[in-house]
């Protein structure tokens, strides 16, 4: 596991975010599926595409799977949270924290 690859993985989910929170735009529009709100969220998932392949590289799928889901977690509930007004209930923060103590388990033995 290399310092870039895991910065490349953090770049992802964020750009990922980006992408979710214009898709979650457009999921508030009439036809959402014609919005350019939509059609900007997916361009951003697709152009993603091509570093998994270097990241896919340097680490093992598992462990890219961990950081992207988790750091995704983190970001679209921040998102969530401080841009849609969204809240969390004891359960969802619990959830979070486990999967915060996941990834911290993948790097200290993984």
């Amino acid at each position: 596991m290399t310092p870039v690859a895991v910065l490349v993985t953090l770049a992802f989910s964020v750009i990922g975010v980006v992408g979710d929170y214009f898709l979650k735009i457009a999921s508030t529009r009439e036809r959402p599926l014609w919005t350019g709100w939509f059609y900007l969220g997916f361009a951003l998932y697709a152009s993603t595409a091509f570093g998994w392949v270097f990241v896919m590289r340097h680490m093992k799928l598992a462990t890219i799977g961990v950081l992207y889901s988790v750091s995704m977690i983190l970001l679209l509930t921040t998102i969530g949270v401080v841009v849609f007004r969204e809240s969390l209930n004891r359960f969802e923060i619990f959830g979070i924290v486990l999967a915060v103590a996941s990834l911290v388990l993948l790097i200290r033995f993984g």
